[in-house]
């Protein structure tokens, strides 16, 4: 059944500065400012999620050497304003942010918080750079849990660990619908990478660049441009993958059936396709089983068991 989700992304043209000599407590109060205002820009379209970019509420001019200061000051603040932002609103916020833990050390965080200012969950960055350590104290974080909001499930991912295996492997397992990247690095083509081998949607929002959606066979569905850092678009969780091979036929025959009630979408050069359910009461997976489609990771998996039997020695 179709599952419409409106997503708003928020980048930056220009990182925010604030006063940092008259005190901690002004600083934070200029930050909420710009915030706000920044907030403002995406909520006439009443999304349903609203993604921030990474460490959100870091003033660009702070030194590295106030930051902890700046963050002990902070408290929950800024967390306490979003979470009162998605409570008046009915949206979810994906509210990235350094914050300190009970035992003193501090983590690089998205939060997710619900339509009803509650949090849904919690993401700490995996790969931190080396800086963040020696110069903020931020550890890693061990966990890559799936974050199950009223939308749909959920993982997350910020900045430098893109870069790192081991995370997108437990996704790829977990299946996440969609996976939210908060970062001050593009990531280049393996935003779309990942996207396509966790057959997901890849929501990133960065900081000071194109901001994207990327669908989960690998292509950029909506970005944003050099005069607006921030866009809004829907996208439908209710999807499968499918190969061509073997499936053309019953492809063909599933549209004749749904016509408009189903998307068939072809990226190109793939050989894999999207299909999405866009009527209620049958949902993607319904239309899939009803016409015996076989999905991508299942021929996959079929094609590697009839490599392995017909594998032979290899002769010089």
């Amino acid at each position: 059944m179709a599952r419409y989700v409106k997503v708003s992304v928020l980048g930056r043209k220009e990182p925010f500065s604030v006063d940092v000599n008259s005190g901690y407590t002004k600083a934070v109060d200029e930050m909420l400012k710009c915030l706000q205002k920044e907030i403002e820009l995406v909520l006439p379209e009443r999304p349903d999620l609203i993604v921030l970019p990474e460490a959100c509420d870091r003033p660009v001019n702070l030194p590295t050497s106030q930051r902890k200061d700046y963050y002990l000051e902070r408290g929950t603040r800024i967390l306490d304003f979003y979470r009162q932002v998605a409570k008046d609103n009915n949206c979810n916020i994906a509210y990235s942010a350094i914050r300190n833990v009970p035992d003193g050390t501090f983590r690089n965080s998205t939060i997710m918080i619900n339509r009803e200012g509650k949090i849904d969950g919690i993401y700490n960055k995996n790969h931190v750079v080396h800086g963040e350590y020696t110069n903020g104290g931020i550890y890693c974080g061990t966990n890559a849990p799936i974050i199950n909001c009223d939308f749909g499930k959920v993982g997350c991912a910020i900045c430098f660990d893109l870069n790192f295996e081991p995370l997108r492997k437990k996704y790829e397992k977990q299946r996440p619908e969609m996976i939210i990247f908060s970062s001050n690095y593009h990531g280049g083509i393996m935003q779309n990478y990942w996207a396509y081998s966790c057959r997901c949607y890849f929501v990133a929002a960065f900081g000071y660049g194109e901001s994207t959606i990327v669908s989960p066979v690998g292509e950029t569905i909506a970005r944003s441009t050099n005069y607006f850092s921030y866009f809004t678009k829907t996208i439908n969780l209710d999807y499968a993958i499918a190969h061509l091979d073997y499936n053309w036929e019953k492809l063909k025959s599933m549209k004749r059936k749904y016509g408009p009630g189903v998307t068939i979408h072809d990226p190109g050069h793939l050989g894999s396709v999207l299909i999405t359910s866009e009527i209620d009461g049958i949902s993607a997976m319904d239309m899939v089983k009803e016409f015996e489609i076989e999905l991508l990771d299942d021929y996959f998996k079929r094609s590697l068991e009839f490599h392995e039997s017909i594998r032979a020695e290899d002769f010089a």
